[in-house]
């Protein structure tokens, strides 16, 4: 639905064609929250057992609906202050209330500093609204009220004051005129002369008398047990706000068809103070407690705090026993009824959900009942704005001084931070807050510790402070459980900044660095094999060394950290386009390089690999990294020279990775078949070089599966000693794939604790590996031929190559155990064409000895660990022994 006519709007252009309207979007979820509290604060107050005079009971007749600056809180107070006064102003998706019409008297009261607002007023207010409705006087009330007005504003006149203030025109006079028919009936009762019953002095105190001595004169306000020391009290300000607990009284005898109920709306609470001058704010929460029959809906930025104990003596009523609606945290409304001692009476109010955010669009602006604004516009707005209605607002305004310089607004024109954000968003912060604010736009996600590092401040009270603000958002699971409301965040950082306080280029840098710093010393202080940790930490700082050409400092043994446990998740901030010339640049693309590998053809990491290299940004350790990672990627597409120069290269450095490139080298000369060299050099690499896995691949090689089983059991073994949980999952595969030649029950668990030690690691050699295994589990059953084309189709998009012969060898043993001769045949002409650089050349033979065929004329053999002849029994017999197997079984 629409509102007024939006003026502002409207002034902006010559263009009369065009419609500006106020737009309202749907709250559906504040306006069911506030019509199931009316309804329930309804039945509480006209059940038998209420008291208006009970000082002690809990309150629950407190909405508090709160956000950032520009989220639509005004609009909403003023469109349920509209819909409670007329249902004809209530929007049809809000339904129908639940109570009488003609009960609820809504009065709203904007305590804006712009507003002007002070506490008299505020209680003027709300009794103008009843003189305005009730149309009668409220004695006890108007006699307190007349005394105070004649002590604090002597000669003059509340008629004047009530004109000047603009409340005579909104309310109009009949409140003077109560007041004034109140102490004359009050005389009348005490039978006093003419001339000392126009004088208020006179005539509450021969009241407060007559009501001490319980004269049967005064039984109309005799039962109102605290009438008589409020009109002894000193007629202050301090009085003033007890006053209203007269109200409460003279509302409740009311007669039937005159009693209304109050819901008062206080509009901009964020202006009533600060939380160290909480002056007004008492005062305004005195009035709450003591008006227990009006509702009261609350909005401001912030939760209200009078649930919390802390407040004690600040306030006159705290805790969660006095507030039991206030004290439970946030949570999303549903439509569950609300009990009496309900919580959830705190209500953030959310971003407009993108829906929402295009209808708003459409209908500020239109022409001949067409939005203005067009719907690639609309769309690019709406996903810039993270549903903050005032980017909206402002987006609308931007469209109108586009137009306004003779040229049709383009989506590029939205791509746009507005400094009127930053203005709104930091307006009732403290300087310390605001600081700590700026800090935090640089992360992602933060904590308390970290907040103040990165402000570099000693105490955290600022932070402790900025994290109740509602543009700060908690995600209680997270690491760091605060993050910045995304628009606020970039517009902090990204829009002009023309506060007093605003932060020059050196500002940024520093606070930059502060970031960065108190991310190292987070990661220093936690446990090094806490991966959550490490990951966290390097993404934020990887971003901000990045972003501001920091050094990398304690990124460089991060980086050490990550790939040591072979897990490999995403970890590279988003790209920004900008030059990459830095150390920073290199290691972000060096390790986003790593971790995509496992999604990409080894040839494109080969590339990109080759490209950090070229660029000679990183440190000589680093650069260690990038070469032995593109070795690797050379051995798997099947570069084996380029591969064995790398390695050759790392380990003559002697650095972190030797240990790893002369593993590599060994390998190589598996490969090669040169298998005697290969175990010797096992025997001298340590757990550093994984001395058992690279056993474990010469074992099974030989046709003893199971003493390479073992071998790899102990590397699994070590690698969770050492917490590398990539090595585990690894050796586990591969110990999975040794055990199926020779126990397929016993592969069975195998395999699944493979896929166990998988679940959180993104390692696809590792997994193909484990489906390979299954493979060979399942030789000489039927209808292998889906998964094995699956397998290949697999290999061959991430550019393994050299996992495509251990492929074929499976298949092998699978046709041999069938005895099918001819697609063994085609599986053999397959691995010598895969083979012909002469790695991986001895699957040729072990292919052979399988199926009991003799070598191929012009083969060369590799140099078994103890011969042929017996290699060749060992492999046989595996193959018949699982013929058995599935003969048994039949």
């Amino acid at each position: 639905m629409t509102g007024g006519r939006d003026l502002r709007a409207l002034f902006s252009t010559n263009d009369r064609t065009v419609s500006a309207e106020e737009a309202f979007t749907n709250r559906q979820a504040q306006w069911d929250l506030v019509a199931d509290a009316l309804a329930e604060h309804l039945r509480r107050i006209s059940s038998p057992g209420f008291d208006v005079e009970d000082l002690e009971a809990s309150r629950n007749n407190v909405i508090v609906l709160h956000g950032v600056g520009g989220i639509g809180k005004t609009t909403l107070s003023r469109k349920l202050e509209a819909a409670l006064a007329d249902a004809g102003d209530r929007p049809a998706q809000w339904g129908e209330p639940g109570w009488p019409d003609g009960r609820i008297l809504p009065i709203r009261i904007d305590l804006a500093r712009s507003a002007g607002t002070d506490f008299e007023q505020l209680v003027l207010t709300i009794r103008l609204a009843l003189a305005a409705r009730v149309g009668r006087p409220l004695p006890a009330f108007d006699l307190a009220l007349r005394r105070y007005w004649e002590a604090n504003h002597p000669g003059e006149p509340i008629e004047e004051y009530l004109r000047r203030g603009g409340l005579a025109a909104r309310f109009g006079q009949a409140l003077p005129e109560q007041m004034q028919s109140a102490l004359g009936e009050a005389a009348s009762m005490l039978a006093l002369p003419g001339m000392v019953g126009s004088v208020v002095g006179q005539v509450t105190g021969a009241l407060v008398r007559a009501l001490r001595e319980r004269r049967q004169t005064v039984r109309a306000l005799a039962g109102c047990a605290r009438l008589a020391d409020l009109l002894e009290a000193e007629p202050d300000l301090d009085a003033l706000s007890y006053y209203p607990h007269l109200l409460a009284w003279e509302i409740a005898r009311l007669p039937e068809r005159k009693r209304v109920t109050p819901v008062i709306l206080l509009d901009t609470f964020e202006d009533v103070g600060d939380r160290t001058r909480r002056d007004l704010e008492r005062l305004i929460q005195r009035v709450v407690w003591l008006m227990p029959t009006a509702l009261w809906v609350i909005t401001g930025r912030g939760r209200l705090q009078w649930a919390d104990e802390g407040l004690q003596g600040q306030l006159d009523f705290t805790g969660p026993e006095a507030w039991p609606g206030l004290a439970a945290a946030d949570t999303p409304y549903t439509r569950t009824p609300l009990p009496t001692t309900s919580g959830g009476r705190q209500v953030l109010v959310g971003d407009f959900a993108p829906e929402d955010c295009d209808d708003y669009l459409a209908r500020r602006l239109s022409r001949d009942g067409q939005p203005l604004i067009t719907d690639d516009l609309r769309a690019v707005i709406t996903a810039r704005s993270h549903g903050l209605p005032l980017y909206l607002d402002l987006s609308v305004m931007r469209f109108l001084e586009i137009r306004r310089t003779g040229r049709s607004p383009a989506p590029g024109d939205f791509d746009h931070d507005f400094p009127a954000l930053i203005s709104r968003t930091l307006a009732d912060l403290t300087p310390d807050e605001r600081h700590v604010l700026r800090s935090v736009s640089l992360l992602d996600a933060f904590d308390l510790p970290l907040a103040t590092r990165a402000a570099g401040l000693a105490h955290e009270a600022p932070a402790m402070r900025l994290i109740e603000r509602p543009f700060v958002r908690e995600n209680p699971f997270g690491l760091w459980p605060y993050h910045l409301h995304g628009l606020i965040r970039s517009t902090i950082r990204g829009a002009d900044d023309h506060t007093d306080d605003r932060w020059s280029r050196a500002d940024w840098q520093r606070a930059a660095e502060r970031a960065f710093t108190a991310l190292g010393q987070q990661w220093h202080a936690g446990s090094h094999r806490d991966r959550l940790l490490l990951v966290g930490c390097l993404r934020q700082a990887l971003r901000l060394a990045r972003d501001h050409r920091l050094d990398l400092g304690w990124l460089t043994d991060a980086a050490w950290a990550y790939i040591s446990d072979s897990v490999w998740e995403p970890i590279a901030p988003p790209d920004t386009g900008d030059r990459r010339d830095t150390a920073a640049d290199a290691l972000v693309e060096l390790l986003s390089t790593l971790t995509r590998r496992q999604h990409e053809h080894r040839a494109r990491t080969v590339d990109r690999l080759t490209t950090v290299l070229d660029a000679r940004l990183l440190p000589a350790e680093l650069e260690e990294m990038a070469l032995y990672y593109r070795a690797k990627a050379y051995r798997d597409t099947g570069h084996s020279q380029q591969s064995r120069r790398g390695y050759q290269q790392v380990a003559d450095g002697n650095g972190r990775l030797a240990p790893a490139a002369r593993r590599g080298l060994a390998q190589a000369a598996r490969l090669a078949g040169d298998f005697p060299t290969a175990h010797v050099a096992a025997q001298t690499l340590g757990w550093e070089g994984r001395h058992q896995r690279v056993l474990g691949d010469l074992w099974w090689l030989q046709g003893e599966p199971g003493c390479a089983a073992t071998a790899y059991l102990a590397g699994r073994t070590e690698a969770e000693q050492h917490g590398v949980a990539g090595e585990a999952a690894h050796n586990q595969a591969l110990r999975a794939l040794a055990v199926a030649f020779y126990d397929p029950h016993q592969a069975d668990d195998e395999i699944d604790l493979a896929h166990q030690l998988l679940a959180n690691l993104d390692l696809r050699a590792t997994t193909i590996n484990t489906a390979i295994a299954a493979l060979i589990r399942d030789a000489g059953e039927p209808a292998l031929d889906d998964r094995i084309q699956t397998l290949h189709t697999e290999l061959a998009v991430a550019g393994l190559t050299s996992m495509a012969p251990t492929l074929e060898l499976a298949v092998a043993f699978h046709q041999a155990v069938l005895n099918e001769a001819d697609a063994l045949a085609a599986t053999l002409a397959r691995l010598r064409e895969q083979t012909q650089n002469g790695d991986y050349a001895y699957y040729v033979d072990i292919a052979s000895f399988m199926a009991g065929l003799p070598l191929p004329a012009g083969h060369t053999a590799p140099q078994w660990l103890d011969g042929e002849e017996a290699t060749r029994s060992r492999w046989r017999m595996l193959v018949t022994t699982r013929q058995q197997h599935l003969s048994n079984r039949q």
